[in-house]
């Protein structure tokens, strides 16, 4: 195994002072050397630039710039990566601590294109741990990554592309869909990663969002389909759980 993997770790982030010094804190306070550290900053208002250039010496580089989304963002730090691995944490995520990359990295090899770790939910200061399914059947349906706890080999971006700007949420799922019908080889660690709070879009369970959530992975589904057979498949699965999906999540988080 190639222990000295060179990682790359991408912040984008707008607006996001609320949380993004724990963010930054969690990367540079890592005690694994062959770390490289991007923020792509959407063009932040409130003091969220001040907080990025309190640790400039620390970041291989930052950008505060416009952009078109959460996708164009990650797409840009891509251009910027020199890494053999990249992990996308966002400003409401942070890594479990200071030598999880460390104790990453040794996982980290030419023989896997993805290497999947287990996740902590953070939800009003209750931590729950989640583990990636992986790729299966079921992925076709619904992803089995969190992209907060999922380092990709720079190869595998190469190979299947970057991120859809189209998608304004389901990006990571397309990305991961199109690596598992590559073929691409994964590896699972049960080792948790890193914290995901759950305040961002993708978490939201009100009726709107959750449509919004729905629709993507509709398309991401039917752009990514490659045979009648599926295609008959999604049209049906998505007659059942379209509306079930909705009833079920919005009466669980007890609002519409």
């Amino acid at each position: 195994m190639i222990a000295r993997s060179k990682i790359s770790v991408i912040t984008v982030c707008y607006n996001s002072e609320k949380y993004i010094e724990q963010t930054i804190k969690s990367v540079v306070g890592q005690t694994y050397e062959n770390i490289e550290y991007i923020i792509v900053d959407g063009g932040s208002t409130d003091g969220t630039i001040d907080i990025i250039k309190k640790y400039e010496t620390s970041l291989n580089k930052w950008i505060s710039e416009p952009d078109e989304g959460i996708a164009h963002a990650m797409n840009k730090g891509m251009d910027l990566v020199t890494g053999d691995f990249i992990l996308f944490l966002h400003s409401d995520d942070y890594l479990m601590n200071s030598r999880v990359l460390e104790k990453a990295a040794p996982y980290l090899n030419s023989t896997y294109d993805i290497v999947a770790f287990d996740i902590l939910f953070e939800d009003g200061g209750k931590k729950t741990l989640a583990r990636p399914r992986g790729f299966n059947w079921w992925f076709n349906f619904k992803t089995g990554l969190f992209h907060q706890s999922t380092l990709c080999s720079r190869k595998l971006f190469e190979k299947i592309g970057i991120f859809d700007t189209n998608f304004k949420i389901a990006m990571d799922y397309d990305f991961f869909l199109r690596a598992y019908k590559s073929g691409a080889k994964l590896q699972y660690i049960n080792m948790p990663l890193s914290v995901m709070r759950l305040v961002g879009i993708s978490s939201r369970r009100n009726w709107h969002d959750l449509k919004k959530r729905f629709r993507e992975e509709r398309r991401v589904h039917f752009l990514n389909c490659s045979s009648i057979q599926m295609r008959i498949i999604y049209h049906i699965y998505w007659a059942i759980y379209f509306p079930y999906g909705l009833i079920f999540h919005t009466a669980k988080s007890g609002k519409r």
